[in-house]
């Protein structure tokens, strides 16, 4: 009797296990799905808009491409219009460039941001001449999803490499849009 009740015991115990399983033993796996070259690449930029005494207008589009689901890496270009006008001075120009950028994601809101901008700019000295500016930057971003790939992104970021002609002064807070993500 006592080894009938060892035997339904231990059959009591097997069945307990094999039922206690991860379901996911039972099902068949799907195969994964290798990511295309288009689900890898992003696009955004911001555009920034100012009129009255002093009008800017700004223009700055990015393409990037995940390298994983944390790092990425980009380029842009930016096309800044500025005028100041009062009733003794009336100042035009514009400014142009280009900038590669790396992001890395901490989490799925929060990332860092690293980049080097170069731009061409009118020089505000005693004659008028065109100046390259380069600037290494470097800070945090946040970005607020609005679906699955979509968001809008701000950023707060740092120019190590400020100077008399650096067109933005410390700290640069830039809020933009993703698409892509």
């Amino acid at each position: 009797m006592i080894i009938k009740f060892k035997i339904l015991f231990i059959c009591f115990l097997i069945t307990n296990v094999m039922f206690a399983q991860d379901s996911t033993f039972m099902r068949k796996q799907k195969p994964v799905k290798k990511e295309r070259l288009a689900d890898k690449i992003y696009f955004g930029g911001n555009v920034g808009l100012q009129f009255g005494t002093v009008t800017f207008l700004d223009f700055s589009p990015l393409i990037g491409y995940r390298i994983d689901n944390k790092f990425s890496v980009g380029t842009g270009i930016t096309y800044q219009y500025y005028q100041y006008r009062d009733q003794y001075y009336n100042f035009k120009t514009n400014v142009y460039g280009g900038r590669i950028f790396t992001r890395y994601l901490f989490t799925d809101y929060l990332f860092g941001h690293v980049e080097y901008e170069y731009l061409n700019l009118e020089a505000f000295d005693f004659r008028r001449r065109r100046v390259d500016v380069g600037s290494l930057m470097a800070g945090a971003g946040y970005i607020q999803r609005f679906s699955e790939r979509a968001g809008m992104v701000a950023m707060l970021l740092y120019n190590f490499t400020e100077s008399v002609y650096t067109p933005y002064t410390n700290p640069i807070f830039r809020i933009g849009f993703v698409v892509g993500l």
